[in-house]
């Protein structure tokens, strides 16, 4: 029989790592795209792919590509509860220890999609941690549904619809109560790619990165750089 075909869709060092040196391994025949501009129809119809998983992506899909594939999303959050943008982030905010990751079919409407599976995800640790930590269930996640194809139910309860965080977000402000919340605002945005968490003196923009939470105080690697209104140039 032949082998099945499948694409891997991300954007993250993490997932390509980890697409590397687990999920290519697994039966068939796997295939990666890290740009939207390679996501195409003619490719869909040229491979055939049974699946394509989407672990880290921040672009739409066409809808002509999720009607004619089964297209599978990773959302950190126990939909319905969750959807929308910075799951992770959001959930830290919000005082969360814990979440799910949700193994969804895309349509149209975001993080709306019936679900195949889902897992615990530890909230623990610096974003890019989580993040690597993500790679690694979805990974698991993914031979799941290639093994045993579950069919994706649908949906229930109440929906919460998380607002994607904007890079201004990033900035340390007094809303913060105490030293823990301090520590989590910074932690939540350590991650490549990503607005660190920063402080506004004057000219100056003071970037925070690798915390570490003591006592009564927060050890942390600092960048300062010059530009208008603090904003790098």
């Amino acid at each position: 029989m032949t082998d099945k075909n499948y694409i891997v869709a991300t954007i993250r060092p993490w997932n390509i790592n980890v697409f590397n040196e687990v999920i290519s391994k697994y039966a068939g025949k796997w295939h990666l795209v890290t740009q939207p501009i390679e996501l195409t129809v003619e490719l869909v119809e040229r491979l055939k792919p049974k699946y394509i998983f989407f672990p880290h992506w921040s672009y739409i899909v066409p809808e002509e590509i999720l009607n004619i594939v089964e297209c599978v999303c990773f959302h950190e959050a126990d939909l319905p509860y969750g959807r929308g943008g910075s799951p992770i982030q959001n959930h830290i905010v919000m005082g969360h220890k814990e979440t799910m990751i949700s193994a969804l079919r895309m349509v149209k409407e975001l993080d709306a999609g019936p679900v195949y599976l889902k897992r615990s995800l530890s909230l623990e640790g610096l974003a890019e941690e989580i993040f690597i930590r993500t790679s690694k269930i979805v990974a698991e996640m993914i031979l799941e549904v290639i093994t045993k194809e579950p069919a994706p139910k649908e949906q229930e309860g109440d929906v919460t619809v998380f607002t994607r965080r904007k890079p201004e977000q990033s900035e340390v402000n007094k809303e913060l109560k105490n030293i823990e919340e301090l520590f989590d605002h910074i932690r939540m945005l350590d991650a490549s790619e990503y607005p660190r968490a920063f402080i506004r003196y004057g000219c100056f923009r003071v970037e925070i990165s690798r915390p570490a939470l003591r006592t009564s105080s927060i050890e942390a690697n600092v960048r300062i750089t010059k530009g208008l209104n603090g904003e790098n140039k």
